[in-house]
């Protein structure tokens, strides 16, 4: 099964980083319903600007917390090099 790791740009333009194993499902959970993070339900709508795929939840997971150590710049370039 693959996982994703993805970023979120909230409303007050704040940034989210998360892992699922459907992107599309995640992001209408985050938007719709009250199964998305308590971060976002206050900071709707979100929009995904940033996705990356990993090999099992464990890899998924590592790659998670490194991205969230990174500075809102670091997270910023990272976005960029992918568009």
């Amino acid at each position: 099964m693959s996982y994703f790791v993805y970023i979120l740009k909230c409303s007050d333009g704040s940034l989210y980083t998360g892992i699922t194993t459907d992107i599309t499902k995640r992001l209408d959970e985050h938007n719709n319903s009250e199964k998305g993070a308590k971060y976002t339900k206050a900071r709707r709508p979100v929009k995904l600007i940033y996705q990356e795929s990993s090999e099992n939840r464990s890899t998924a997971s590592k790659r998670e917390y490194a991205i969230k150590k990174l500075t809102r710049v670091k997270k910023l370039q990272l976005i960029e090099k992918t568009f």
